[in-house]
């Protein structure tokens, strides 16, 4: 019963906290038509303290989405156009000689600040990716002997294309592990479009974001996030779908063991609580129910499952892997 009682509490917190989330969403859809789904997971990256890596192709408003959240929520924004030529230093900052005062002086680079924009990271070599990942694990950058802690907020967001394969440098797996959520994008619709058109054909211009929610109660949302009640089935749940990508026999689907070559690590089922925690929150609801499970799973899991030669031989792909293991997996 008690416990019963704190949850209708927690709703009750929930309710009042979250009214931000409704006057951000009108603030970003005022620039970005079409795209809720990319949206909503922006937001969820945002109260779940997660980094997202966007994929889909040029001219889907990915680096808009996250300048227009950046706008919105009143956080310092830093875009890093990656590069071949890239070096790491061009992302954390280094340290610079000043031969007047004889010393060195440290410049911070565009690592410093809420939002990160990390545009066609697959452009840049290993060494710079693994510089920005290190920051995103870390949430602190070193340069030379002195370390910095990362202000929070920070939020890497990411974009790749996938299907410029020419002069890329596909983030290893190990490296995307770090993205709590990586998220397709896909074409708007055909009337979503004819908006698009029309409002970028406007005299006055297409429409700008305007600082609306505080940095203050992002932060606090966040912790009203964590206190988000899952029950215990729920987290056999989320096992169970993650044990199922390494094990596929033990849940009957033993014809799945030759198209995987690698499932979710550890990492994969703590990101999947927080994301269903943080759409809970957004549901305006203070406990976790498997449809949350099930809506952000895709987006958690389709780059922590390896597929084999053989499932490409077949066209199977992650999600199709991840989709049949959802459709297996007993949902409580």
């Amino acid at each position: 019963m008690k416990q019963a009682i704190d949850i209708e509490a927690l709703n009750q917190q929930i309710s009042i906290q979250s009214g931000f989330l409704d006057t951000l969403w009108d603030e970003t859809a005022k620039v970005i038509v079409g795209q809720e789904n990319m949206v909503q997971k922006l937001m969820i990256g945002l109260l779940a303290k997660g980094n997202v890596l966007l994929e889909g192709l040029p001219g889907l408003a990915k680096t808009l989405a996250i300048k227009t959240l950046s706008t919105a929520v009143n956080a310092n924004f830093s875009r890093i156009q990656f590069t071949p030529d890239l070096l790491p230093a061009d992302i954390v900052g280094t340290m610079i000689y000043n031969p007047s005062k004889n010393e060195f002086n440290i410049r911070k680079g565009p690592i410093f600040a809420n939002f990160v924009l990390a545009d066609e990271i697959n452009r840049a070599p290993a060494k710079v990716q693994s510089a920005l990942l290190e920051a995103m694990q870390e949430r602190q950058v070193t340069i030379g002997e002195t370390s910095f802690k990362l202000e929070e907020p920070f939020l890497v967001l990411a974009t790749q294309n996938p299907i410029e394969q020419e002069g890329t440098y596909p983030l290893p797996e190990a490296q995307t592990d770090r993205f709590m959520l990586k998220v397709s994008i896909d074409y708007p619709n055909r009337e979503d479009e004819r908006i698009i058109v029309q409002r970028n054909l406007r005299p006055e211009g297409m429409p700008k974001a305007k600082p609306v929610v505080s940095i203050n109660e992002i932060l606090e949302a966040r912790k009203l996030v964590r206190k988000i009640y899952m029950d215990e089935k729920i987290e056999n749940y989320i096992l169970d779908i993650v044990f199922a990508t390494r094990n596929p026999a033990d849940f009957g689907l033993a014809s799945l063991e030759p198209m995987i070559g690698f499932g979710g690590s550890p990492r994969a089922s703590i990101d999947l609580a927080k994301a269903a925690k943080a759409y809970a929150f957004i549901q305006k609801r203070g406990f976790v129910i498997p449809e949350d499970i099930r809506t952000v799973c895709m987006d958690v899991m389709r780059h922590r499952v390896g597929i084999t030669y053989e499932a490409e031989a077949e066209n199977l792909r992650s999600e199709d892997i991840i989709t049949q293991i959802l459709n297996t997996v007993q949902v409580p």
